[in-house]
């Protein structure tokens, strides 16, 4: 009888690169953690030097955190290891805030064993006279290393690689290099605003990258998704340098599920090999259709099915007619004007359930004006049909107030005081500190906790007043000001204990049948992802310890301020008319200390009421060119299982 030979696995068949997806960044940082220590170690038995080249920004944070757990927990030594930086600001002092330097040595070399002379990074601070002779030396200093053996990347939207912006050459060696306006304003969230993110850098080239022997670029969330897709699956071009990796024999791209969501084997999974036609795939593999051409989901054809590579959805599921309704019922069905669900009412396929009627209802914002930017239509109407709407602003958002705001507010203090003559013998010298403080402060220099506390404020009384906007009762406005968050400078701390327990105390307090919370992980400074795993965190374990409503409580997400859920992922709409946007536009614009001049805006240069409109009305739009009915505006919210 003859063998039967194993079927060929075409998943990955579109990648040029290989590609290995992981859950989140935590596991994927494991893996490439887990490659280092194994090479480190392997070359410690050959009683051989490993060298390593290292990435910046916040992709390999995660990383450098498992690598110095590794060095306490496991006994990992660095002793021989000698490291070589990609890219460094310029110029840039190296005690900067900002530094390449100072990332490495914070967040890696000062919590391990290396030789400090055995760490190497780009000289932000050297003579541009001499920037020529010293990426010379650095390339001289890598060849008698030995080379690199393992280098370390991350991408850039436009798919940079260390900051070899599109345009540069395979051939390229370490050199001064003028950074595109789209990387400046990327990695403004590290800085003030955009005028102060330098012009230039020292960057590695790509022809010193691609001569390691080995590669590993890392990517998290879907900001990253088209990048990687580009890199991996189109063909190699100087306008997306990470696809000049391809020229490489072993090289690996190690992302999540968020950055690998537009790679075919994700996006397009029925072009690949046998799919599973769960109704959700059903609607994603449609949708898209009939965005690409154009068409209402219910004009698609047969010939549309088969043109598209649907054929095999055909064959399963019969003619395009009845496959064309099945996916329209279920974008009718997602939109509805009652986010908690209509009272009184039989409606098995609402996105909400009709009781209990009212609902009590968190929504968490992770900073003071994510509720209002990012469902700002749907907390106005939460509130008009009746339920008990509470919000809880996780953070001070403290960062994000400008030094001249505050000044206005201290003015404003002063003059109130000597109108209503209270004594200002303690307030008078906390606003004389803050003043003197203020007109001496340097550029990046961390605010004292007076000055955070002031700014704090600021925030806490314009989302209070958003509150009162909307018709929220004072009690029912909750500033939690998780502790992770405090530090005064864009680097976060890690969630702690202390703040879920905060975060379980309000949830135990109110008890809700319905959570709202910010998907959101786009946000560049990484607190909203930090605030949804503190709430998930404690819904899980209120879910664990056996409380009798948390089997009632439904998790709702949210985005907005930094990105959109696609459309075929929607699970709830709820349309917004002129008026409605108004509204909501007016309420954004309570939060005065955000608007025009918002330090640590990220790669979007736009107010955010302009963002979150252009968003909501993107969705509406979509839901129209799908052939449902055209409305203003629409935000749009999944359903989170925990």
């Amino acid at each position: 009888m003859a063998k039967k030979t194993a079927p060929i696995d075409l998943t990955d068949s579109f990648e040029k690169i290989p590609v290995k997806i992981y859950p989140d960044l935590k596991e994927g940082s494991k893996f490439v953690a887990q490659q280092i220590a194994n090479l480190i170690r392997e070359k410690q038995q050959k009683k051989e030097k490993c060298v390593l080249g290292l990435a910046t920004g916040s992709t390999p944070k995660t990383l450098y955190a498992e690598l110095v757990r590794m060095h306490r927990e496991e006994k990992l030594s660095f002793k021989n290891v000698i490291t070589f930086n990609l890219d460094e600001y310029y110029p840039i002092d190296n005690k900067a805030l900002q530094s390449y330097d100072r990332f490495m040595r914070i967040n890696l070399f000062d919590h391990v064993d290396i030789n400090p002379k055995n760490i190497h990074i780009p000289n932000g601070e050297i003579k541009k006279d001499d920037i020529k002779a010293h990426c010379n030396e650095y390339e001289k200093k890598i060849k008698e290393a030995g080379g690199i053996d393992l280098q370390i990347l991350g991408i850039g939207n436009n798919g940079h690689i260390g900051f070899n912006e599109p345009g540069s050459g395979i051939y390229s060696k370490t050199r001064l290099i003028t950074l595109d306006t789209s990387t400046r304003i990327a990695n403004a969230y590290e800085f003030a605003n955009i005028s102060e993110v330098p012009r230039l850098a020292i960057t590695m080239g790509i022809g010193t990258i691609l001569q390691s022997k080995k590669i590993i670029l890392m990517a998290w969330g879907s900001g990253k998704a088209p990048v990687i897709k580009m890199a991996a699956e189109d063909d190699d071009n100087e306008h997306v340098p990470a696809s000049l990796l391809q020229n490489h024999d072993d090289v690996t791209f190690v992302v999540d599920e968020a950055a690998a969501s537009e790679l075919t084997r994700n996006k397009s999974p029925w072009l690949t090999g046998d799919c599973e036609w769960t109704p959700k795939m059903i609607k994603k593999a449609v949708v898209n259709m009939a965005l690409k051409l154009k068409k209402p989901v219910l004009s698609l054809t047969n010939a549309d099915y088969n043109e598209y590579g649907l054929s095999d959805l055909l064959v399963e599921k019969g003619d395009a007619y009845e496959i064309n309704l099945q996916v329209y019922y279920m974008l009718r069905d997602s939109i509805t004007g009652w986010p908690g669900g209509k009272p009184d009412a039989n409606m098995p396929n609402h996105p909400e359930r009709s009781n209990p009627y009212p609902k009590k209802v968190i929504i968490f914002s992770p900073h003071p004006d994510d509720d209002i930017i990012s469902m700002g239509g749907t907390f106005q109407r939460l509130q008009d049909q009746g339920h008990e709407v509470h919000v809880g602003y996780q953070t001070s958002g403290n960062i994000a107030v400008t030094d001249e705001f505050v000044t206005r507010f201290l003015d404003f203090a002063v003059g109130f005081e000597e109108i209503a003559g209270i004594d200002t013998s303690t307030s008078g010298k906390i606003l004389n500190d803050a003043r003197k403080f203020i007109a001496k402060k340097k550029s990046n220099q961390v605010d004292t906790p007076n000055i955070r506390a002031i700014k704090g404020l600021i925030r806490r009384c314009e989302a209070r007043a958003t509150c009162r906007y909307v018709g929220i009762k004072d009690e029912h406005i909750h500033f939690q000001n998780l502790p992770f968050y405090e530090t005064g400078t864009i680097e976060k701390k890690p969630m702690s204990e202390k703040d879920i327990k905060i975060t379980m105390e309000l949830l135990r307090q109110v008890k809700p049948q319905q959570v709202y919370c910010a998907g959101d992980f786009a946000d560049p400074h990484g607190t909203h992802i930090v605030c949804f795993n503190v709430v998930l965190e404690s819904l899980k374990r209120i879910k664990a310890a056996g409380d009798d409503w948390i089997n009632d409580c439904w998790l709702w997400l949210y985005k907005g301020a930094w990105q959109e859920w696609n459309i075929e992922e929607i699970e709830m709409a709820i349309p917004m008319s002129p008026d409605q946007v108004l509204k909501k536009r007016f309420g954004i614009f309570i939060h005065q200390s955000q608007k025009d001049m918002v330090p640590f805006q990220g790669s979007d240069s736009r107010e955010f009421w302009q963002r979150a409109e252009e968003r909501n009305a993107a969705t509406a739009n979509l839901y129209a060119d799908l052939g449902l009915t055209h409305y203003a505006a629409m935000e749009a919210f999944v359903r989170w299982h925990y």
